[in-house]
């Protein structure tokens, strides 16, 4: 990479930084590309040349946050150990790290809402990431033996589908006054779905 393409690199990755601290400060919506622009001491013009509208900012803030559970998630999909401690330490991870991102701060959770409800593609994106993490997980069971064999496909929109209040922003909001099931108490009983000979 050159020294010019590192450095745009870099300006471009002090700009997303810039908005997320400042969408945790005073929100995403009351953020304007000159409140940006004014933190990092430059022209909005500047600002401009890495992205062609404050849309755009708002996606790369929420991919950078996303990216992170991701990352996160795929160590797990890919690490050692039995499938069933890898689904479970996936869930369980991605359920605090989304917790930590969106629930613990209001006014990222304000940027996860109208994500969700515009259907940003960065959405679908990361939902689909997650899920080929599942299902990496579920093949892998089903190959050595520790899940009954199937259709990893099906087993892994089941799964995905059961726990989804412990990982979708708005419905951890919603749930979180309800004791159970616990998040433990649904992994088991996906464990016990996966392991029972049909």
């Amino acid at each position: 990479m050159s020294e010019m393409a590192t450095k745009e690199k870099d300006q471009r990755r002090q700009i997303i930084e810039t908005a997320e601290r400042l969408f945790r400060e005073i929100g995403f919506q009351k953020t304007t590309v000159a409140d940006i622009a004014r933190e990092l001491r430059m022209s909005p013009a500047n600002v401009y040349r890495f992205f062609g509208a404050k849309s755009e900012i708002n996606e790369a803030v929420g991919k950078q946050l996303m990216e992170e559970v991701e990352a996160a998630i795929a160590l797990i999909a890919s690490g050692p150990g039995p499938a069933s401690e890898r689904l479970r330490a996936l869930i369980k991870t991605n359920e605090a790290m989304n917790a930590d991102r969106f629930i613990g701060d209001r006014k990222l959770h304000d940027m996860v809402e109208v994500a969700l409800n515009e259907q940003w593609p960065i959405v679908e994106q990361h939902i689909e990431r997650i899920a080929s993490c599942i299902a990496r997980i579920i093949a892998d069971g089903m190959a050595s033996g520790e899940f009954a064999p199937g259709d990893p496909v099906l087993a892994t929109r089941l799964v995905h589908t059961a726990c989804m209040r412990f990982c979708h922003p708005r419905l951890m909001v919603e749930c979180a006054d309800d004791p159970e099931p616990t998040i433990d108490q649904m992994v088991d009983f996906c464990l016990a779905a996966l392991r029972a000979k049909g």
